[in-house]
């Protein structure tokens, strides 16, 4: 007689079974979903739209999209990429309404000052040495870093967005975005190049040396 383990069980509440108990009727399995998933939403939709009025907003229209496709969800992506497409799609749509809008087009101007995200990010990793003179161009770097992914095309943006910010992989790009992935790397491609050129002269203006 030889011990075995059991087979390994999925778990309990993985995305595929939150999906099928809330297609069952279960809605506080899709719930669970949108309490996983709501902050990363916002953060997406927030690097999308760039209006923190509308955030909430697109996110919330996002998972009632979501929830009214939920049984058009077959389990061949990953959840989270199948809602990201739906969230990049919905904030599409914001910014197409961004442009009519000349009220809500100032508004989401005023939130681009106001996002220091990166900031704080760049400052966390030059904290070691943390001096004024690196406190600045650290703030100096984040803002050029900033203002260049706002100036990137909204495909470049939503694709590097996607990439650098979400961690999402090509292939998860790819269905999120409803596009090849030679045209995912090629958006990833420009984007990186496009703000590499904004911030590498200050990095060589701080370091002397090419980046």
């Amino acid at each position: 007689m030889t011990d075995s383990l059991p087979p390994a069980r999925p778990a309990a509440d993985s995305d595929l079974q939150l999906v099928e108990r809330a297609v069952a009727g279960d809605q506080r399995a899709y719930e669970l979903l949108v309490l996983k998933y709501q902050r990363r939403v916002e953060r997406l939709v927030a690097r999308m739209v760039r209006d923190v009025d509308l955030v909430q907003d697109i996110t919330q229209e996002t998972f009632l999209r979501a929830w009214r496709a939920l049984h058009q969800f077959r389990g061949d992506a990953q959840f989270y990429t199948w809602l990201y497409r739906i969230a990049v799609n919905t904030a599409k749509k914001a910014l197409v309404d961004l442009r009519r809008d000349p009220v809500i087009t100032e508004s989401a101007l005023r939130s681009t000052q106001d996002d220091g995200e990166e900031t704080s990010l760049l400052d966390r990793e030059l904290s070691s040495d943390e001096t004024p003179e690196t406190v600045l161009a650290a703030q100096e770097i984040a803002a050029a870093v900033n203002a260049a992914m706002q100036a990137l095309p909204e495909e470049l943006r939503q694709a590097i967005t996607l990439r650098e910010l979400e961690g999402l992989s090509y292939d998860e790009i790819a269905t999120a975005m409803d596009c090849p992935i030679g045209t995912v790397r090629s958006r990833i491609f420009r984007a990186r190049e496009a703000i590499s050129a904004r911030v590498r002269p200050l990095l060589e203006q701080r370091s002397g040396k090419r980046w």
